[in-house]
């Protein structure tokens, strides 16, 4: 048996945990540079606001009560670092799948189920004021469609009533399960998305409950080995593990959008940099190292302007997670690619080829000093003593010099002139209470 907690508009919710005068108002979180939506309360999307709407085209509807908010992402992980630790408490083991959902593992959890995940969702409401739902089933897949059931039979009234805020499919009979399927549209369940529910409705298929009852093999003919699976998960067979550790990522990439558009290689060079730096933290904290740095910049192509759009990969001579030899590929890759006269929006950079740091050939130091032999154990311990001031006094405590000091500002900072205090991470805006 397998659960799926998930928080309710998530970063809607955060915010109004410590603004509870947001509570039943249309609110939006908007992404990076305020370009668009990215989270919506059930209020805004009442008023039609959706997923990735851009604000140009929704800020009319301020004068209808619409509050929009710049996204405070220090907020959302530490409240949600809150919220999973809370649902460990569910099961044996939990996948924290994203920064809103998790599954735990209930097999072997003796008595009434859907007690207990009521009980849950009401500690998370109290102890932290998100809200939740819960869905319940055999296998991964069974319980993100409980949870989906759960949250639209709460919110739209779509499905029974008492189905809402948690449902535990292996609770119902036969009767009320064949039911329920049947009133579920194939693109709701995991893994098959609106275009292949096209597909397959254009195949004869309307309704989930057809897909449970198709037989697996001509499921892995007519389209993969992937919907097999899924139809399998369907039917109660669990194909699709619990993952107590994410698996490393194969690429990373730190990518923004700029407040203003630039033309100046310092200001690029400071932006990279940054990237630079911030995609190397990331490499070292999966244990990784990196052979080969992307760096690119372009134009905006919704601008009237000249466009332009460049990009470089810079091999390492040796697969590193050092941040200085690093942001030195990712400078060195700009200043090839870069041309005057552009108004450039968006700069990013991508480590590749990357491998574990516990898998990485070394090779004899024939051509070394012998001072020098010693040099990546002596960098690794520098790297992890930045990290760690870091984390302890902020980021860009220490820094590289093409760095900007930490609080500067400059035009290609991104935009968030809504963003509200981080108050849970930074002792300046803990609030008062008097």
């Amino acid at each position: 048996m397998f659960a799926l907690v998930d928080g309710n508009n998530f970063y809607a919710s955060c915010e109004r945990v410590f603004r509870p005068s947001l509570i039943g108002k249309p609110l939006v979180v908007l992404s990076n540079n305020d370009g668009c939506a990215i989270a919506r309360s059930e209020e805004a999307k009442a008023m039609g606001v959706r997923m990735g709407h851009p604000w140009h085209e929704i800020r009319h509807l301020e004068r209808q009560g619409l509050v929009a908010l710049s996204a405070n992402f220090a907020l959302y992980g530490d409240m949600s670092d809150r919220m999973m630790s809370l649902i460990a408490g569910l099961g044996h083991t939990q996948e924290v799948y994203s920064i809103d959902e998790s599954f735990v593992d209930l097999s072997g959890i003796r008595g009434n189920l859907q007690a207990r995940a009521l009980a849950l969702r009401e500690r998370i409401l109290q102890w932290i004021g998100i809200p939740t739902c819960v869905g319940i089933g055999e296998t991964k897949t069974l319980a993100k469609l409980a949870n989906h059931v759960a949250k639209d039979a709460e919110r739209k009234g779509c499905y029974p009533a008492h189905l809402s805020q948690v449902c535990n499919l292996a609770s119902l009979t036969p009767g009320e399960r064949e039911a329920l399927l049947a009133s579920i549209p194939l693109k709701e369940v995991w893994g098959i998305g609106p275009r292949l529910a096209q597909d397959m409705q254009a195949q004869g298929l309307k309704t989930t409950l057809d897909l449970v009852r198709m037989d697996p093999a001509t499921a892995r003919q007519r389209w993969s080995v992937i919907v097999e699976r899924t139809v399998r998960e369907l039917q109660g067979v669990p194909c699709i593990a619990l993952e107590h550790e994410p698996a490393p990522k194969q690429e990373i990439a730190c990518t923004r959008s700029f407040g203003r558009p630039v033309q100046g290689l310092r200001d690029l060079e400071e932006a990279v940099s940054e990237f630079a730096t911030r995609a190397a933290e990331k490499l070292r904290r999966q244990g990784s190292v990196t052979g080969q740095v992307l760096v690119f910049v372009r134009t905006s192509p919704f601008r009237k302007t000249a466009q332009y759009s460049r990009s470089m990969v810079v091999p390492l001579l040796r697969p590193t997670d050092d941040t200085a030899v690093i942001v030195r590929a990712g400078l060195a890759g700009l200043k090839a690619i870069y041309q005057e006269g552009f108004d450039l929006t968006k700069a990013g950079v991508m480590l590749l080829d990357l491998a574990s740091k516990d898998q990485v050939q070394f090779e004899l130091g024939l051509d070394a000093h012998e001072s020098d032999k010693r040099q990546p154990e002596a960098r690794g311990r520098l790297m992890q003593a930045m990290d760690a001031v870091n984390a302890r006094w902020g980021r860009h405590t220490v820094r590289v010099g093409t760095v900007a000091a930490a609080g500067s500002q400059r035009d290609w900072r991104m935009r968030q002139e809504r963003r509200t205090p981080a108050y849970t991470t930074c002792l300046e805006d803990v609030p008062e209470v008097r």
